[in-house]
């Protein structure tokens, strides 16, 4: 390993050379208190900044180690620390001069949310070194280069930034503490719910509202949540004490109520709640089952031999729906797809918003079925498979309704939401149903789909081709070589992060696992064990891990697998 002096020696030499000069610089260097790994340097200043690295051991940083014993207090501890490191580079981001992205210093933006991230992680297995993963962009004035200006990055600006915001005895010890509690509490309820047979819960006091469609803040003056009272349950957090707050049961909870009046805007909490928040959000004590998976329609998805059968059969063309495959799905067969794969995936809630559903997969009235006959009728809907998927495979669903009634007969708890308070009215639905009976259904025995679906070998031609590049177009699109996947409704991917990962992994299965003989569930479930038991290491045997990544969840991993149009079969 090098010595900081000679990174110094190293950029006198190179100063005023031509930028490709830079790449010379590779390398670790030892700072005294922490080491610089030098990972790439960019080609020219106008290209993606240079990836750099930075290890502390615990020896400096002295964080105590009961801060991160836990994978759930693990997540919390880093996202916390790169959060205060976010804050300290961003004061001296382009505080260097030079040309295109001269100076730029940039590490992982977190969101509500706490994500697992390559930006800052904590090496329990090891010696408890904690890293950042970040970037800068090495100086230069026009395409020469300017090693005056990243001395100064380097030997002045990340220094301090260290100083401030990666050690212990700088940090702001009191709110460390209410991360680490806060992260302990998320934990319990959600092993709680479990426990009580719960779906989900909703604390009383969460706001639930957004600012807007494009800010996942808070609301300013939101109307603060308050559980009815037949379905308040209290829990005893290990570190806030006593917290009550609405209890979603596991069956089937429907919610309904006025337009505008927070019916979505509580499935939307809902569906985020798979992942803990940080305090301050409003959210943070709404907890739902981790497994949960949004279902909507997508027109125009890919589907590749997907047992639809459950829901769609007796096709007029004759088409076997046990194995089903499209390149151009319908709203009703997306859907249904997106149901099936969401079983294999192993989900135990379902979370459905009739806006974006398709009307005919989820509910024939009764006019409509004395219309069309069942026997010209190929869609079971979703009204008459849910009570089946909950007593027979255990998946609960909780259904945001405006428009159809139907749902009321088969619903165990009905939500009103009046002006975002909700009010339990299930009793009062059961009465008036006596009234309204639903027309008697007879839909083909309940038997659970086929998850046999191989991730079958490339052919030749495919396995030849050099254009299996990766490049993410968006926050939810990415291609590898020609093919895109498209994870646009894909609604509980928070971050690109999330979607770089899923690009990474794909790409990883391609590689490794289209051997012919694993299906998806089976891939989908050894690379979400990869990361979760040894991180990326194993996705960059040979090289460095870079910034830039966030751990999906198995659900989405089986959802980015599944919207790919290569080669499962």
């Amino acid at each position: 390993m090098n010595h900081a002096s000679d990174l110094k020696k190293q950029l006198l030499s190179i100063h005023r050379k031509s930028y490709p000069a830079y790449k010379s610089l590779k390398g670790v260097y030892d700072f005294g208190e922490y080491t610089l790994s030098i990972d790439h340097v960019q080609g020219d200043p106008f290209a993606s900044p240079s990836h750099v690295t930075i290890r502390i051991p615990f020896s400096v940083h002295r964080f105590p180690k009961d801060l991160y014993k836990t994978p759930e207090t693990k997540a919390a501890f880093e996202d916390h620390l790169l959060r205060r490191f976010a804050s300290q580079i961003r004061k001296f981001s382009f505080q260097a001069k030079g040309s295109g992205k001269s100076g730029l210093l940039s590490v992982s933006s977190c969101g509500q949310e706490i994500l697992s991230r390559t930006a800052c992680e904590i090496c329990t297995s090891k010696d408890s070194t904690l890293i950042f993963r970040f970037h800068i962009g090495f100086p230069a004035n026009g395409r020469t280069i300017n090693a005056t200006e990243l001395e100064k990055i380097l030997f002045d600006f990340l220094p301090s930034c260290v100083e401030r915001g990666c050690l212990y005895r700088t940090c702001d010890k009191k709110k460390l503490t209410e991360t680490f509690e806060l992260a302990e509490d998320q934990t319990f309820i959600r092993k709680e719910i479990h426990r009580l047979g719960l779906a989900a819960f909703v604390a009383d006091g969460s706001i639930l509202p957004r600012q807007s469609g494009v800010s996942d803040l808070p609301m300013k003056d939101g109307v603060a949540f308050s559980s009815p009272e037949s379905l308040r349950v209290t829990l005893h957090l290990p570190h806030r004490g006593s917290l009550s707050g609405m209890g979603i049961p596991r069956g089937i909870t429907l919610i309904v109520g006025g337009g505008y009046h927070g019916k979505s805007t509580l499935l939307k909490a809902l569906e985020t709640g798979v992942y803990p928040h940080i305090a301050g959000d409003g959210r943070e004590y709404v907890i739902t089952d981790e497994s949960a998976v949004k279902l909507r329609s997508e027109d125009g998805r890919i589907i590749k031999n997907v047992d639809i059968s459950l829901f769609i059969n007796d096709l007029p063309n004759g088409r076997d729906t046990t194995s089903f495959s499209t390149l151009d799905a319908s709203g009703s067969t997306s859907q249904a797809a997106g149901t099936v794969e969401s079983i294999e995936a192993e989900s135990r809630l379902f979370l459905i918003d009739e806006d974006t559903s398709a009307t005919n997969f989820m509910v024939r009235d009764t006019f409509m079925q004395q219309v069309i006959s069942r026997e010209k009728e190929p869609i079971t809907p979703f009204l008459e498979r849910a009570q089946d998927l909950y007593e027979k495979a255990g998946i609960s669903t909780i259904l945001v309704a405006g428009s159809s009634g139907a749902f009321f007969h088969i619903a165990d708890t009905v939500i009103q939401m009046d002006c975002y308070h909700p009010v339990d009215i299930t009793e009062k639905v059961k009465t008036l149903c006596k009234d309204y009976p639903l027309s008697p259904s007879s839909p083909a025995p309940f038997r659970m789909p086929s998850a046999k679906r191989i991730f079958a070998r490339p052919s030749k031609k495919q396995a030849d081709r050099r254009d299996g590049k990766i490049r993410q177009r968006s926050k939810d699109v990415f291609s590898i070589g020609k093919e895109e996947v498209d994870l646009r409704y894909v609604e509980q991917i928070k971050d690109s992060e999330q979607t770089a990962s899923l690009a990474l992994l794909l790409g990883y299965a391609k590689d490794h696992y289209s051997d012919g003989k694993k299906t998806i569930p089976e891939i989908a479930d050894l690379l979400y064990q990869e990361l979760k038991q040894n991180g990326y290491s194993g996705f960059f045997r040979n090289s460095y891990i870079p910034g830039g990544y966030a751990i999906p969840r198995l659900q989405e991993i089986h959802a980015c697998l599944n919207r790919y149009r290569g080669e499962s079969r």
